[in-house]
């Protein structure tokens, strides 16, 4: 291939030789050369003895005569002697030589007339020639780059000279149902003609659901790996432009692609961002979405029946999908992926720790335990967390005590040990968390203490760390009832200790009003019946509430807000009564808190023994 940047200097060069012959052409006929009349140098000497010499010019060696009446004429001195040692030695009068003007002149050369040229004549040619070369090089460039505008950003795996897919489904932990929801598609992938001689028809797409983190796109990419096909992968923003028609022309692309590579795989990461609910268009960005969506509806619903083409999509917003694309013979089949149990936590683990030096105290059970509602990416986290702080202390594997810290620095964040406290903060913040503890520690409905600290975390002066001895996907009254007690606790603790409240305790009412409303407006397990007061508008996957539209009178509302007062005052009566009963307990745990700072599940088991329970 010619390089462009040698064509572009071989036309500078012969552009600046024809502007050079031009401007010579030009002085040349401009200003002709004539030929001035040549004088000896005894002539010289004679004339100046005359007195007819009025000035001489000396240029190198060459010398220009101006006699008196105004002619000219010119002649050349000796090279090693001096213009007036060589008039003196041919006999020149030394006063009327000094009678004469004499000039001395720079010896002219081609830069002279050349420069100027270059400068006025040649270099504003050579600026517009190479601004305009620029101007057609970018207008070319840009038609070229119309046509790979609306072209499919989608990374292509496992094609012929592209890299394959690695992942299968050994590399994804747990999912059990999902993954045999799946091997239908990888069957499928493997044997269509199977499928396709008894009439059946696999479904087109695939819709993964479920919070971030997951393991959506990991699936999918496993899916990939053990169907060893083609595998398109795009993001579905990038079909998002600001011009009306990229999107559009983009989906267009990437079936077009697909079609040559069938069967093959394409997996679009979260769909939601193209395929929200269609409404009344308003600006032209809206406009460009729902083109690009109208476009992906028609690709879907196009296929033939031999079409060996099976579309996956990951998103963790189902709720704001159009309903054209969940329909039947488009998005066919919903899987669910749901936050891992114990057991799934446990496998997930092991398989990140992989490569990672591990001591002989780690358990990963105990791991597992102290992470409920963690996903894959959270374990993950956890795990290169604690590495990192094994890798800080300078050790040579991960032990169990920096895998414990890890889950406390992604629950809570880093240790804040340069926040100093005084000694009454430190004190009342001692009471607060051993309240916690203890009141945790002596309900059976609550979840069992872990761990304590006074060590701030984050935005917390001290935590009291409980996990559940096993998943729970249902929740009892009892259990709301017994957590709104451990969560006033602090409050109660601080209150009957030092007769005074803090504004430690400001998150822990929020948390108990919250569940106390809930208990009345949400689940019906208030006097007020199994009624549901207020439509919520929440995200079940990103739980999220965004808002709520009030379907009950004024006066419910004083009824909902009598209930709740009434489940507030029960729980903190009953959580009193504890603290007053087992004040010196209390005392106890306050105060080696104070002392150690920290108090471990073991030790904390030994310091209530003989009281939890009863």
């Amino acid at each position: 291939m010619k390089s462009p940047i040698k064509g572009l200097l071989k036309n500078i060069i012969i552009v600046v030789l024809i502007f050079l012959a031009l401007g010579a052409i030009f002085t040349l006929v401009n200003n002709p050369t004539a030929q001035p009349k040549e004088t000896s140098i005894t002539q010289l000497a004679k004339d100046i003895n005359d007195e007819k010499v009025r000035e001489l010019r000396l240029s190198g060696n060459d010398i220009a005569i101006v006699y008196n009446d105004g002619s000219k004429s010119q002649t050349q001195k000796e090279t090693t002697d001096t213009l007036s040692l060589s008039l003196l030695n041919y006999g020149v009068d030394k006063t009327k030589l000094s009678n004469i003007s004499i000039v001395f002149v720079n010896q002219s050369s081609v830069w002279d007339w050349l420069s100027p040229l270059l400068m006025l004549v040649v270099l504003p040619f050579v600026l517009l020639g190479v601004f305009f070369w620029v101007f057609f090089k970018q207008a070319k460039t840009g038609a070229a780059q119309t046509f790979d505008f609306t072209k499919a950003k989608a990374k292509l795996f496992g094609a012929e000279g592209h890299p394959k897919e690695t992942i299968t489904f050994k590399d994804v932990a747990g999912l059990k149902e999902e993954k045999a929801e799946l091997e239908e598609v990888v069957d499928f992938l493997k044997n269509p003609q199977k499928y396709l001689k008894m009439g059946a028809r696999i479904p087109k797409g695939v819709l993964l659901v479920g919070p971030a983190g997951t393991g959506k796109t990991l699936l999918a990419r496993a899916v990939a790996g053990e169907s060893n096909v083609p595998f398109f992968s795009v993001a579905g923003s990038s079909f998002v432009e600001m011009f009306v028609g990229v999107g559009s022309g983009r989906v267009r692309s990437l079936f077009a692609a697909a079609k040559k590579q069938q069967p093959c795989l394409i997996f679009i990461d979260e769909l939601d961002s193209i395929g929200k609910t269609r409404g009344p268009a308003i600006t032209g960005g809206h406009e460009e979405r729902e083109q690009t969506l109208n476009q992906l509806l028609t690709e879907m619903d196009g296929f033939e029946q031999n079409d060996k083409i099976i579309i996956l999509a990951a998103t963790n917003r189902p709720d704001v999908l159009d309903p054209a694309l969940l329909r039947p013979g488009r998005f066919d089949r919903k899987v669910v992926i749901h936050l891992p149990d114990i057991e799934e936590r446990e496998d997930i683990l092991k398989i990140h720790s992989k490569g990672k030096p591990l001591s002989d105290n780690v358990k990963l059970r105990e791991v597992a335990e102290r992470t409920p509602g963690f996903s894959g990416a959270d374990l993950s986290n956890v795990f290169n967390e604690a590495a990192l702080f094994a890798a800080k202390k300078g050790d040579k594997a991960v032990t169990q005590h920096d895998l414990l810290v890890s889950i406390e620095k992604v629950l809570l964040g880093p240790e804040r040990r340069s926040h100093v406290m005084s000694n009454k903060e430190k004190k009342i913040t001692a009471y607060h968390e051993a309240g916690h503890g203890l009141v945790a520690a002596l309900t059976p409905e609550a979840s069992p203490v872990r761990k304590i600290s006074i060590i701030s975390r984050g935005m917390a002066a001290g935590y009291t760390l409980k996990v559940p001895t096993e998943d729970r996907f249902l929740r009892t009254k009892k259990e709301f009832e017994a957590e709104i007690k451990v969560l006033l606790a602090g409050y109660l603790s601080e209150k009957m200790i030092f007769n005074d409240i803090t504004t430690g305790a400001s998150d822990d009412l929020t948390k108990a009003s919250g569940i106390a409303r809930n208990i009345v407006k949400s689940y019906g397990m208030s006097s007020m019946g199994p009624i549901v007061f207020g439509d919520k508008q929440t995200d079940i996957y990103l739980d999220r509430e965004f808002g709520e539209t009030k379907n009950y009178s004024e006066d419910v509302a004083k009824e909902i807000d009598k209930e709740v007062q009434k489940i507030i005052t029960t729980a903190q009566a009953e959580t009193e009564k504890i603290l007053m009963e087992n004040k010196s307990l209390l005392t106890k745990i306050a105060e080696t808190l104070i002392k150690k700072e920290t108090i471990e599940k073991e030790e904390f088991e030994s310091l209530i023994k003989g009281k939890k329970g009863k």
